[in-house]
């Protein structure tokens, strides 16, 4: 399947519901201490989507219960909001989308629950300086392969590892599209595969492991750690290749 070219029309179709994820990013940000649960900062999240106009584009979304991806310390991503209360020294990843007028918006951030440890600081600041270090690598005619491996070298000189089998994506009137962005190299050529091309929109999004990157599934067929047991972090943003560079949308 071909990676979709979008459109400037498309592109600030997509901007304005990314920028209602930002938004309720910041928001919910606000409500993030100890004593919160998990429900009520989904209950936010929907309750700040649908003011703004647009459906949360997760609720349903391959059957996902809530609006929201809450993941709480070991959980890296696709955890379900439950009446778990946080606490001081947690950290919660908030991971959300929305849509309007058909198109797609997606984003995610980590935070900490009052004072955290220097390791769970390090980790976090991994995760978001991966991120941003891939948006500034991202130029038109590079391979998405490239791409890949340079996120995974910053991860691993860091100390930390990429979780392995999810990835960033493409996006645009569907939640998820071509191409798959892994945060490591698959197969042994980085210069090959498709390239980076103006007006391709897609999310770039570190998932930070401490020891292996290896997944492990919960039982709710959602929530999905690392098998070493281990706090977990992930940041996400969806850009815009425009003058064959890498546009932040979801801010």
């Amino acid at each position: 399947m071909a990676i979709s070219i979008k459109t400037p029309k498309d592109i600030e179709g997509m901007r304005v519901a990314n920028h209602i994820v930002a938004l309720t990013l910041d928001g919910v940000e606000k409500l993030i201490k100890p004593g919160v649960s998990l429900l009520e900062l989904d209950k936010f999240c929907e309750k700040s989507i649908l003011e703004h106009g647009a459906k949360p584009a997760f609720k349903g979304l391959y059957g996902f219960p809530n609006t929201a991806c809450i993941s709480v310390n070991e959980v890296v991503i696709h955890g379900i909001p439950s009446s778990y209360k946080l606490k001081e020294g947690d950290i919660v990843t908030i991971d959300i989308g929305s849509k309007i007028n058909g198109y797609f918006g997606d984003s995610a951030r980590t935070f900490g629950v009052g004072k955290i440890s220097e390791q769970d600081e390090k980790l976090i600041a991994c995760s978001k300086d991966a991120l941003y270090f891939g948006i500034e690598k991202v130029k038109a005619g590079m391979h998405f392969k490239e791409l890949s491996f340079a996120i995974e070298n910053f991860i691993r000189d860091r100390g930390f590892v990429p979780l392995l089998g999810f990835c960033g994506h493409g996006i645009g009137r569907s939640a998820h599209e071509e191409p798959e962005i892994p945060n490591y190299l698959e197969g042994p050529n980085p210069k090959s595969g498709p390239k980076i091309r103006n007006g391709m929109v897609f999310c770039i999004e570190p998932m930070i492991c401490q020891k292996d990157g290896t997944p492990s599934v919960d039982k709710d067929k959602w929530s999905t750690r690392s098998v070493d047991g281990l706090n977990t972090a992930h940041y996400e943003h969806c850009v815009a290749v425009i003058n064959g560079k890498a546009e932040i949308l979801s801010k």
